[in-house]
């Protein structure tokens, strides 16, 4: 059931970021990485369909990660960029051809490759405090430099710094989000909610989404979610194996493999993020709006 749910949420997830980035195209972009936008996309049907289809991709993670580790349930996530994929050729009538099938077959392929080489366990082993804030420590600040170099460069440059932030806090969440399932399954509800974790998870969800937001709204798709899709994954196995004790194997070629099967779902999802069958914005580009 964790690959049925995995992938359930792969396909939720890939529907919401077309959605949503249909919408928020057409937002002000005064509003750029600032909380209006949330409150202006609110008002927008289409958008808010796109976020049902995210809170439900986010629903079948957890439970996912409930019953899987991190390192297992990561990179079947990635696949998002091929719903995502569907759904765009669907609505625009656009042919995968040669390249669009590369990019799935080496998105699945590296899943695959990782997966069955790597044999993801979950740790029982404490991991010290050190470690943990450690591992955290340079994933927001790597999510901070990320939006703080974004911020100096053209409008047309900021959607993939601003959506890799975004991933990188994600894989951060989804990591707190299997600690917090721990301490419910262990101790009960109740346990949880006098704990950071779950308060957290709210935060990296409002934060990454704000980040998203303004990686669709300042360019095209294309330019935002191989990003977005690669940075989640790499940042979660990270946590997984940094501060939740999730074990690979680590034999020569097991480790070959491993990197191999990584390297080959980043390539995928940026062949796939370039293949003309994902939106571009309606216009030619965006300029500053004045309404509303």
């Amino acid at each position: 059931m964790v690959y049925v749910y995995s992938l359930i949420a792969a396909c939720l997830l890939g529907l919401g970021f077309v959605l949503q980035q249909h919408a928020a195209e057409r937002a002000p972009l005064r509003d750029l990485l600032s909380f209006r936008l949330l409150l202006d996309l609110v008002k927008v049907p289409l958008w808010l369909w796109g976020i049902g289809c995210m809170v439900l991709g986010q629903v079948f993670s957890v439970l996912a990660l409930a019953r899987g580790d991190l390192s297992r349930v990561e990179p079947l996530l990635a696949t998002n960029l091929i719903f995502a994929m569907a759904l765009a050729r669907w609505r625009g009538g656009q042919r995968l051809g040669f390249s669009g099938w590369a990019g799935v077959a080496l998105l699945s392929g590296g899943v695959a490759a990782f997966i069955v080489a790597g044999a993801p366990e979950g740790g029982s082993a404490e991991v010290s405090a050190l470690r943990h804030w450690l591992v955290v420590g340079l994933v927001v600040g790597a999510a901070l430099l990320l939006v703080a170099v974004a911020r100096h460069l053209r409008l047309v440059e900021e959607p993939p710094l601003l959506a890799a932030a975004a991933g990188l806090l994600y894989g951060l969440q989804d990591a707190l989000t299997r600690t917090s399932s721990r301490i419910a399954g262990d101790s009960g509800l109740a346990a949880l909610l006098v704990t950071w974790q779950p308060y957290t998870i709210v935060a990296l969800a409002v934060t990454g989404l704000l980040l998203v937001q303004s990686a669709f709204e300042a360019g095209e798709l294309r330019m935002s979610l191989p990003a977005l899709t690669a940075a989640e994954p790499l940042a979660g196995i990270a946590c997984g194996i940094g501060f939740l004790g999730d074990r690979l194997r680590v034999t020569p070629a097991a480790l070959a493999w491993q990197v191999a099967g990584l390297a080959a779902v980043v390539t995928g999802v940026f062949v796939l993020g370039r293949h003309p069958a994902l939106p571009t914005s309606r216009g030619g580009g965006r300029q500053p709006a004045a309404e509303g």
